[in-house]
């Protein structure tokens, strides 16, 4: 049997041909009936849209990554001053030398940890 589709088509997916308890499984889900009814019932909303949109003629849609321009967004990088270093040590838990002291999270060879 082939199963090959013409190039650029699209299958037309059925949520009859669907098992949501079976993919439920396959994504370690448990599902109550009531669940599996709903489910069933939203996938096949979901696959008669998709099924809309893929008879949408697109041949003179040109092909996109993004729907808006992406680019950053640049400010000039201008100095400006900071806090006073001995302020915000003295908020600080602890600190040693001007500089934060936080625990150790690296073991150093020999030490116990």
């Amino acid at each position: 049997m082939n199963t090959r589709l013409p190039h650029g088509s699209i299958p037309i997916l059925s949520s009859e041909k669907i098992d949501v308890r079976y993919v439920a499984k396959l994504a370690r889900i448990a599902l109550t009936d009531d669940e599996v009814e709903r489910f069933g019932t939203q996938l096949a909303d979901l696959l008669t849209h998709v099924d809309a949109l893929a008879q949408l003629d697109i041949a003179s849609v040109s092909a996109t990554a993004q729907v808006i321009e992406s680019r950053n967004v640049l400010r000039d990088d201008l100095p400006r001053p900071g806090l006073d270093r001995d302020v915000v040590l003295a908020q600080a838990p602890a600190s040693q030398g001007g500089f934060f002291r936080v625990p150790r999270i690296i073991a150093v060879k020999g030490e116990a940890s």
